[in-house]
């Protein structure tokens, strides 16, 4: 009982050290949520660091004020004490590398905002949205509603694309290639493509869509038609519609596409143009082949070697 009578002294200042630790927690909480509301503005300093900052502040108050306590306990100068005390820091030390490595990196990412919740990014070979920003990992979901989690350290190490950045403003510019024989007038053929682009829902008619030619190969055309939209969460659901556009606008217009190779060996082939494109009239092409007389004469021995005995 005396032991506890004389130790009531540190338990108050424990107490005190705690309560006042506490509120003023709460006063900087309503201070960051104020900056992260946007009620609240400080130049230079973006209200989506607010809470990050918040955590980074009461993770150092919270430290501050163990040490503040730490003499207060019951025990703290025996040497058993400061030997688990030992023990514990050199253990997380030792098993908490990783985690640490991916704090720091998701601290660097926190203030370099290179994306924000909602926006959609590429990080390496995997495109999602961003769902969750943690200083530990980021999770995106993908088109297909997988939920895939990155190690921070692994997002900072590596390159992201994030699509969604300047899709509001000045528009994200989406692109489709097509290869186009030699046969089929260069302006006839951006013509359609820019007619297909404007057909297709949710590509903007301003700025307008344009059409580059990316290389003349030896036996086509490599077309590349580019195209503005606002809503890159759904930039693969536009992909579809504006490859479906184009194949409808190039078969009401006679343009197939197809590789010019197979039209040097057509001849008598039907085209590759769905019937309900065609005319009424339309005929397959004929066999082109010239035989020579001296052809025609081993032609006809062998077939009556071979066919009419």
């Amino acid at each position: 009982f005396i032991a506890i009578w004389e130790y009531l002294p540190n338990l108050f200042s424990i107490l005190a050290i705690y309560y006042v630790m506490k509120y003023f927690i709460r006063l900087v909480k309503y201070f960051f949520a104020e900056i992260e509301s946007e009620k609240l503005k400080i130049n230079g300093f973006h209200a989506d660091w607010s809470m990050p900052t918040f955590s980074i502040v009461k993770f150092l108050l919270y430290a501050f004020m163990f040490i503040l306590i730490f003499p207060y306990l019951p025990g703290s100068d025996s040497n058993i004490f400061k030997g688990v005390s030992v023990f514990l820091g050199v253990l997380f030390s030792l098993g908490s590398s990783s985690a640490i490595a991916n704090m720091v990196a998701g601290l660097v990412i926190t203030y370099m905002r290179p994306f924000k919740i909602g926006d959609r990014i590429k990080i390496g070979d995997i495109t999602g949205d961003v769902v969750e920003k943690t200083l530990l990992v980021t999770r995106l979901r993908t088109i297909k509603n997988e939920e895939i989690t990155i190690p921070n350290s692994s997002v900072l190490s590596g390159n992201t694309t994030n699509y969604s950045t300047f899709s509001k403003t000045d528009g994200l510019i989406i692109h489709s290639k097509v290869t186009i024989g030699y046969n089929v007038p260069w302006k006839e053929m951006h013509q359609a493509l820019i007619d297909a682009a404007l057909l297709t829902d949710k590509i903007l008619s301003d700025p307008k869509p344009f059409v580059l030619q990316i290389s003349l190969d030896d036996f086509y055309i490599t077309y590349q038609l580019n195209a503005y939209i606002r809503e890159a969460n759904v930039q693969s659901a536009i992909y579809s519609m504006l490859h479906q556009n184009i194949q409808d606008v190039c078969n009401q217009r006679g343009i197939e596409i197809m590789s010019p190779h197979y039209r040097s060996q057509r001849d008598g082939n039907k085209t590759s143009i769905p019937a309900n494109y065609l005319a009424d009239d339309y005929l397959a092409p004929d066999f082109n082949i010239r035989i020579k007389k001296e052809d025609e004469v081993y032609a006809t021995i062998i077939r009556k070697i071979f066919i009419d005995s």
